[in-house]
């Protein structure tokens, strides 16, 4: 995957939406629903069932401009597993620069997760496009607002864990540059109308935290 896609994806709207546990046969309306309400980046997680089928009917049957990839990647092998399914992006709960190296390698963009300002940057090093604060509830919007003191602005920041619409906004004045969004936007068995409802109130929540 050309980089600036992913790159375009997230500048449109920097939300991450985490189907943990779909099943192949609700991905494409869930993604769907997701694309119309303003999503541009959707991961299903490896410890879905069937996920890499998941992964290739979403990204078959959704438009160019939206990023479809992996959660929960633990592995080089998954990384390669992950692109041979149509996935353009790998996010990780860790920060094994092997597994950023591998994904980049494949072409993809990397999410990795991290828990501490040493390996925020030995992530980047290893070639982490974004990074992925998680827990963001046990961190806390304290901790996002000291680590941008210490960082470069051009770092991308994204909690992930616990976010809801109504939790977005100090978060973002403490400088989050997106979020990655779970059980709170999509549970298993979760209508694809339903999901619609609730993607566009976290692109609502995010847009008024951003004073948009």
């Amino acid at each position: 995957m050309s980089i600036p896609v992913f790159e375009a994806a997230l500048s449109q709207c920097p939300l991450i939406a985490i189907l943990r546990g779909i099943e192949p046969d609700e991905a494409l309306a869930a993604g769907q629903a997701l694309y119309e309400a303003g999503f541009r980046l959707i991961e299903v997680p490896l410890n879905s069932p069937s996920p890499l089928d998941s992964i290739r009917l979403l990204r078959d049957g959704l438009p160019t401009d939206c990023v479809v990839g992996a959660g929960t990647v633990m592995s080089a092998q998954a990384c390669t597993d992950v692109a041979a399914a149509g996935g353009q992006i790998v996010v990780m709960p860790h920060s094994d620069p092997e597994v950023i190296r591998a994904a980049r390698s494949a072409g993809m963009a990397c999410c990795p997760g991290v828990a501490t300002p040493t390996e925020a940057f030995a992530a980047l090093a290893a070639g982490a496009n974004v990074l992925k604060m998680f827990p963001a509830e046990q961190l806390g919007v304290p901790v996002l607002k000291a680590w941008r003191a210490v960082m470069p602005g051009t770092i991308r920041l994204v909690p992930v864990g616990g976010i809801t619409p109504q939790n977005m906004a100090p978060f973002v004045a403490a400088g989050a540059s997106g979020f990655g969004l779970g059980s709170a936007l999509y549970k298993p068995g979760k209508s694809a109308a339903d999901i619609g409802r609730d993607a566009r109130a976290f692109i609502q929540a995010y847009a008024q935290a951003r004073g948009a």
